[in-house]
């Protein structure tokens, strides 16, 4: 069964246990698994590359036969599938797991793949595409981003921002999440900071600084400061993305403290927490103490009041403040 993207909130995915999800737009397809399967799921989800599912097949296979009927939902996120697990999912859509969906991701498939052909025919397999963003959707995309939070730029600065997405969702998150944590204290930003902004992917990006340093990775954090010269529009905006992690971080401790469990915690967490980042969020949650974070955050506000008073020495504060815990 084909299903496309837009049709998604029309289906009643859940009489369903097998989807596969291919093509080039791999943001589309995060958000595909992140708004109509994770979000919310108050199960466990577990992920495989091709490779490691094909070599762990029996294993997971039996613990999935086994399970009792008050264990957790279960989800199975199999990233870059390829024709090469066609038998072993033939087998699987013959047995009948409790409660668990198995979710496949994939490049570009042809039409003559074993892997489509399979999800597609089947009545009880569900095939989703996703095809490459064209400049209409991504506008909405940002449209509907600036108007929830209540930001200005330039019809110009859009249109930057489109072109430097190379027609990927997922590039083009990235571009908006800088605009959000500059944003915190001007909601209308200029042609010529959009650029400056989005400038910084030849750098290293802002979020490995950060999550760098929130993780206490010392070494890392010295790395990147070696390796980049950050303007002074460069340090605001690390300074404002740190803040904003770090009052997420204090955020899943507190509640992490309550439930005394990080990975249920972790899961809930509004906005979610894209897959690839739970992991150093883990060790950013063992890093800190509660106090001792709420007291970088104090820190922080001074340290950007400070920059912008001091333009000509902004890297060597910013990167004393990293340096230095």
């Amino acid at each position: 069964m084909i299903i496309k993207s837009f049709e998604l909130e029309k289906v009643n995915i859940s009489q369903f246990k097998l989807f596969l999800i291919y093509g080039k737009n791999e943001g589309l397809q995060n958000q595909i698994v992140n708004s109509h399967f994770t979000n919310n799921f108050d199960g466990q989800v577990d992920k495989y590359d091709e490779n490691q599912f094909i070599i762990n097949f029996e294993t997971i296979t039996t613990g999935l036969m086994n399970r009792s009927f008050f264990e957790n939902k279960k989800i199975l996120i199999i990233s870059r599938a390829t024709d090469k697990v066609i038998n072993l999912i033939e087998e699987i859509s013959n047995k009948d797991f409790l409660d668990v969906k198995i979710i496949l991701k994939s490049g570009l498939l042809e039409k003559k793949s074993k892997l489509r052909s399979f999800f597609e025919k089947g009545k009880f397999t569900v095939t989703i595409p996703t095809y490459e963003d064209n400049d209409k959707s991504l506008l909405s995309i940002v449209t509907n981003f600036l108007n929830e939070h209540k930001i200005q730029i330039s019809r110009e600065a859009i249109n930057l921002i489109i072109n430097r997405s190379s027609g990927d969702r997922q590039n083009l998150k990235q571009e908006l999440d800088k605009i959000l944590n500059y944003s915190i204290t001007n909601k209308k930003i200029s042609y010529e900071n959009i650029e400056k902004l989005s400038n910084l992917s030849e750098n290293y990006d802002v979020n490995e600084l950060v999550n760098s340093y929130l993780a206490k990775n010392t070494r890392n954090v010295a790395k990147i400061f070696n390796e980049n010269n950050y303007s002074n529009e460069d340090c605001i905006l690390i300074l404002r993305t740190l803040l904003n992690k770090s009052k997420k971080l204090m955020n899943i401790i507190e509640r992490y403290k309550e439930a005394n469990n990080l990975d249920q915690v972790i899961s809930t967490t509004k906005p979610p927490i894209f897959w690839k980042d739970k992991e150093i969020v883990k060790i950013q949650v063992k890093s800190w103490k509660l106090d001792d974070l709420k007291i970088k955050i104090y820190h922080l506000n001074d340290i950007e009041a400070t920059i912008k008073t001091n333009t000509n020495n902004s890297l060597d504060i910013l990167t004393d403040f990293f340096v230095n815990y």
